[in-house]
């Protein structure tokens, strides 16, 4: 299994997008990342864990589930990084791949010495972008097809068919 481990705050702090809604409202930015990440989550059947430094806020370490992904965020004194090194340990196998989505390169390095490859905030961002692009290839093609039916039917036949569908 392939394991997506994204950190929150360097992914939005990377994408133009994020960015603006950063300076208008921070939680704004943390909801649409988790979006755009189930929608990676669901486009690659890749797990996925978004993971925040506690910003501004004191207490325990929270974990629960938004869209179906798996968001974190670390305990008070904790940065991003270090709860993601220790979340490496944890999930990190020869059953699972781990790749952790940041730009910051001390952390790729970190992850590079416990086995996990990185993914840059820009090519995880070309991959979503890629992602949107061919399930609106998809949609497009599929409105494009009309379907056909399984058995063949001369034209006179299916205009009465037709008629006797619409009640007429």
């Amino acid at each position: 299994m392939e394991i997506l481990v994204v950190d929150g705050y360097n992914i939005i702090g990377a994408w133009d997008e994020l960015e603006r809604l950063r300076d208008i409202d921070m939680s704004q930015a943390r909801d649409r990342l988790i979006e755009l990440m189930a929608e990676y989550q669901a486009y690659s059947g890749d797990r996925v864990i978004v993971v925040f430094d506690a910003h501004e806020v004191y207490g325990m370490e929270s974990k629960f589930k938004q869209h179906k992904v798996e968001v974190i965020y670390t305990k008070e004194k904790e940065t991003a990084d270090e709860c993601i090194e220790r979340l490496i340990k944890t999930i990190k196998n020869v059953q699972n791949q781990v790749y952790v989505a940041t730009s910051d390169y001390t952390e790729q390095r970190t992850i590079f010495s416990q086995g996990a490859l990185r993914k840059s905030a820009r090519e995880l961002y070309i991959e979503v972008k890629n992602m949107n692009q061919d399930i609106a290839e998809r949609l497009e093609t599929r409105q494009k097809v009309t379907p056909k039916s399984k058995i063949i039917l001369d034209d006179d036949i299916m205009a009465v068919f037709e008629k006797w569908r619409r009640g007429k």
